[in-house]
């Protein structure tokens, strides 16, 4: 039977990682994402899990850890935020080619410089093209809820690949909501044990981990990485309605809040969508027809998906917590503008970089995003396609 609790999205995170029970969990402090580990070192101090837990010197070797576990046929894990996850770049590609089905919960905040704490999505996006699944929560429950998906995602034979569980700093990661949490017995039976197939130490099978690939292979294995990240969006869609037929919690490859038939839509990642559909509820009450698209997996970006949601506005805003620095546009912009662009959509698109570095977002700046949208419908006149919002711009 669920039951209910206050939980901050760490420890609603951490809590599901008790349940899950891993093999091994090398770790580094780093704020906002500290307080995972944290959580996670007093159940196995208090003898609630039976989980290896090592605390290392650095993320870089957190990650290095964790891959060696994986690699040796642990079901392994850690977290970390923003420059931890920096460091650990290097790693991060070595556990991706690998294939190994490592989870990292990642507390989204701002890279320096300057030294910044609080949230934006520059750390995961920086990673976006490392070759792990990366899975965005709007909320407590939703962090609580795609942990618990994670290893049944990444360990699918059909994929064998790292997975990032994204929050946002601060905004999710210390705030406390109600939330409902499955039993131990649930999740247990859910996530199941790892029977990896390959690894260091089975003797029936020998087998060699990272070896250096020369030219004539080494571009088939990062083509099987592709097919793998491929594969790895119906195994997501899978265990989602797995999930959902336990829990009673449905979850898709992104969400559609008011869109069906919505003439201006926006699309975004993470905390800032409950602000949005605040403002959706206000202005639906006036009228508008506004709707919502809330990216929930980035990787693999599910483009097609994303285009057909968006078949029947008139005028879209994507709304990135994180830049290129192209001059062109942020991350999450220019994947689906090029979603649109393939699918001959004729909606109006831009591209508004927003929240960094924490800064608020208000109901009444999303408001002012939607009429922006209609004014721009209406005179066939988008401006700048790659703007700011809430900024203090120089004279």
């Amino acid at each position: 039977m669920a039951k209910r609790d206050r939980l901050s999205g760490n420890e609603a995170v951490a809590f599901a990682l008790r349940q899950i029970n891993p093999d091994v969990f090398p770790a580094f402090p780093i704020t906002p994402s500290t307080e995972i580990p944290q959580y996670f070192a007093s159940f196995a101090a208090n003898g609630q899990v039976d989980t290896e837990f090592i605390p290392v010197e650095s993320e870089h070797s957190s990650m290095s850890a964790a891959i060696g576990a994986s690699a040796a046929g642990a079901r392994a894990l850690t977290a970390t935020s923003s420059c931890g996850l920096a460091l650990m770049w290097e790693e991060l590609y070595v556990a991706a080619s690998n294939r190994l089905p490592v989870a990292l919960a990642l507390v989204n905040r701002a890279l320096s410089g300057p030294i910044n704490i609080n949230c934006d999505h520059s750390d995961s996006m920086g990673a976006r093209d490392s070759g792990w699944i990366q899975i965005y929560a709007e909320n407590n429950q939703e962090a609580y809820d795609n942990m618990i998906q994670a290893f049944r995602i990444s360990e699918h034979k059909d994929v064998q690949l790292p997975i990032m569980i994204c929050q946002d700093g601060f905004i999710t990661s210390h705030a406390v909501e109600n939330i409902t949490l499955l039993e131990d017995e649930e999740v247990k039976g859910f996530v199941g044990e790892y029977e990896p197939e390959h690894y260091l130490l089975n003797p029936e099978c020998p087998t060699a981990v990272g070896p250096y690939s020369v030219t004539d292979y080494y571009m088939e294995a990062k083509r099987a990485q592709a097919e793998a990240m491929k594969n790895s969006k119906q195994v997501i869609l899978d265990i989602a309605k797995e999930f959902g037929e336990m829990s009673g919690r449905n979850y898709g490859l992104f969400e559609e809040y008011c869109l069906d038939d919505a003439d201006y839509a926006v699309v975004m990642i993470g905390s800032a969508a409950g602000t949005t559909k605040d403002a959706i509820d206000e202005l639906r009450k006036q009228g508008k027809k506004v709707g919502l698209l809330k990216v929930r997996v980035f990787r693999p970006f599910p483009a097609e998906e994303i285009a057909a949601a968006l078949a029947n506005v008139k005028a879209v805003a994507v709304m990135d917590r994180a830049d290129s620095f192209s001059d062109h546009g942020g991350p999450l912009g220019a994947e689906v503008m090029a979603a649109l662009f393939r699918s001959r959509s004729q909606a109006y698109a831009i591209n508004i970089v927003y929240g960094l570095g924490g800064r608020d977002v208000r109901v009444e700046d999303m408001e002012q995003v939607y009429a922006e949208l209609e004014r721009i419908a209406e005179t066939g006149e988008t401006g700048d396609t790659y703007r700011y919002m809430g900024v203090r711009e120089q004279a």
